[in-house]
């Protein structure tokens, strides 16, 4: 079993940047694919971004490609998601997933294991 907790969400000004951090326990996760996901009231989940077990391949969706990047320290048994140039749009709780299998994917429901989320609010 994997264990997934998010932290470094928070209140922000929209053009501002926010590094969000998710570390795994229970076991090492170096050959997972990790991805975050976000989710508005009323509305799915939305695919972010996700990164391969070797790190060397990612994927984001389009409306964050270029302001958002994940990354991976399996020496910490850890995934980020730096973001940049924050928008209103933006606004959302984020989750951070697990993939024991070995391919990318932007589909939640590939992913095994999951955090509880934190939020992010991008606000003037």
């Amino acid at each position: 079993q994997v264990q997934l907790v998010e932290s470094g969400g928070g209140l922000v000004q929209p053009g501002a940047s926010l590094k969000l951090s998710c570390a795994a326990s229970g076991r090492s996760v170096s050959d997972h694919t990790l991805g975050w996901f976000r989710q508005t009231p009323g509305k799915e989940r939305e695919f972010v971004a996700s990164i391969s077990s070797s790190g060397r391949n990612t994927d984001y969706a389009d409306s964050v490609k270029g302001r958002f990047t994940i990354s991976g320290d399996m020496t910490k048994n850890a995934v980020y998601l730096q973001m940049n140039s924050l928008k209103p749009e933006d606004t959302a709780v984020y989750y951070c997933a697990a993939r024991s299998a070995g391919r990318l994917s932007r589909v939640g429901s590939e992913y095994d294991y999951w955090g509880q989320g934190t939020q992010v609010t991008v606000s003037s």
